[in-house]
């Protein structure tokens, strides 16, 4: 148990250095070489996970906070059909949301352990 603690507050650097890297991969087999600056989003994450910051720990958090904020509205949105798409992207809609609730989770949890110190 004490290792899992000890390496729990990894995780949501690794998923968005994970969704980061789908993000890449899916865009680089679209269009080639425009996918490269994406990579670029990766480099706060990385050295998180190498040399830990308190106060980008807290920026990244709060950044993604705000976004995943805003992806909540949009989506909720969708959810009450005040905006009309079509049938595709609604099945698109599900898997999305789960992806906007993970992002949510993760800056918060991310906040927290800047909050907590755990570094």
């Amino acid at each position: 148990m004490k290792l899992i603690s000890k390496y729990s507050k990894f995780i949501p650097y690794l998923y968005f250095l994970v969704v980061i890297a789908y993000w890449f991969t899916d865009i680089n087999r679209n269009e080639g070489l425009t996918a490269y600056p994406i990579l670029l989003l990766g480099i706060p994450f990385v050295w998180q996970l190498i040399k830990p910051s308190i106060q980008l720990n807290f920026s990244l958090g709060i950044v993604f906070v705000c976004l995943s904020s805003y992806l909540i509205l949009a989506y909720l949105s969708n959810l009450l059909n005040i905006i009309d798409i079509s049938s595709t992207t609604k099945s698109f809609v599900i898997y999305g949301g789960v992806f906007v609730f993970a992002n949510f989770l993760m800056a918060l949890w991310m906040i927290r352990n800047s909050i907590k110190k755990a570094f």
